[in-house]
């Protein structure tokens, strides 16, 4: 059960919006929401929650919405469907109103929200975005090993330094949100956004929590696509890499076939066999469906944006206690 303690009202444009994508979530709900009221009770500047709801099945839109329709300092927002944490995080950025700076936190209390008067000592001091980096991570070893793998790879090849152990986990002044939503790129990778935009940076390193309750829902599936979209989105390396490997290939068999034709001119001596055969047909035929499938990446990219669909759908939404549909 949610206990709203009206101990302040909502201001027309508070400090700071904090933004939480939810699919989900109704299991450790209460429980953030717990979290988040008393943080705006013990921090000074005035804060509004946007709380937005990515499609879920369970009562977690339910519980957004009596919470927003009870209390002015929530923000609900409900899309249409699930459209992914990236787009959701979007959807938030695109509501914000705060005439400060904007927190990105996610719903499963894995990154402690209290951090906020940290990140926002730092923001006075004059940076536009403070990150947090993870120190250490309680989760299964492959799963760190992936992360810790990935960021290596995003940190080596990527055209610019996206920063270690980094995640959505961060304070933004208002104008890096105002940048950030200027781009219409449709396959987002906040993270990279994030810094390619630029201005002053600071980490602050932190352990992460376990999850509080419920389970994850970010499988396999979609970490996966999140690191190919940071890979192919922020790094001019797999294309180049693939034309590497073919000019390679060419030069390989350009090599091969002098050998083979010294020998047939002055040795008379031809290598023969269908093995060898077999292996560099399959070879190469490997090496071009690579290449296709990594041109493929882009394309499909550029498919998808040039369509100019919206972002998401918002189904309904409720701010101040109105509901807007």
């Amino acid at each position: 059960m949610i206990h709203i303690v009206m101990e302040k009202s909502k201001p027309d444009h508070p400090e700071i919006n904090i933004i939480v994508p939810l699919f989900n979530e109704e299991v450790i709900f209460d429980t953030l929401i717990e979290r988040l009221t008393k943080l705006m009770q013990n921090f000074e500047p005035s804060i509004e929650v946007i709380l937005v709801d990515d499609g879920s099945d369970d009562n977690t839109a339910k519980k957004m919405k009596q919470l927003a329709l009870n209390d002015p300092r929530f923000h609900a927002i409900m899309l249409s469907r699930n459209f992914g944490q990236q787009l959701a995080f979007q959807a938030g950025l695109q509501a914000v109103n705060a005439n400060e700076a904007v927190l990105l936190i996610d719903g499963d209390l894995q990154d402690p929200p209290e951090l906020i008067k940290q990140f926002y000592t730092h923001l006075k001091e004059g940076f536009d975005v403070v990150y947090a980096v993870r120190r250490s991570r309680k989760s299964a070893v492959i799963l760190k090993f992936s992360y810790w793998l990935f960021y290596r790879i995003m940190r080596k090849f990527s055209y610019i330094d996206i920063p270690l152990d980094s995640s959505n986990f961060s304070l933004m002044s208002r104008r890096v949100v105002d940048h950030i939503n200027s781009m219409p790129e449709e396959s987002r990778y906040l993270s990279g956004l994030r810094t390619w935009v630029g201005f002053k940076q600071k980490s602050v390193p932190f352990d992460r929590e376990e999850r509080k309750s419920g389970t994850s829902k970010y499988g396999w599936g979609k970490l996966i696509s999140l690191a190919l979209t940071g890979i192919f989105n922020f790094s001019k390396y797999p294309i180049r890499f693939t034309m590497s490997l073919g000019v390679l290939a060419f030069t390989t068999s350009l090599i091969y076939f002098g050998i083979t034709l010294y020998k047939k001119i002055f040795i008379g001596d031809v290598p023969i066999g269908f093995t060898a055969l077999l292996f560099t047909i399959i070879a190469f035929g490997g090496l071009q469906l690579i290449a296709i499938g990594v041109i493929g990446e882009y394309v499909l990219r550029i498919f998808f944006q040039v369509k100019n669909r919206p972002l998401f759908i918002v189904k309904e939404s409720i701010r101040n206690g109105k509901i807007n549909q």
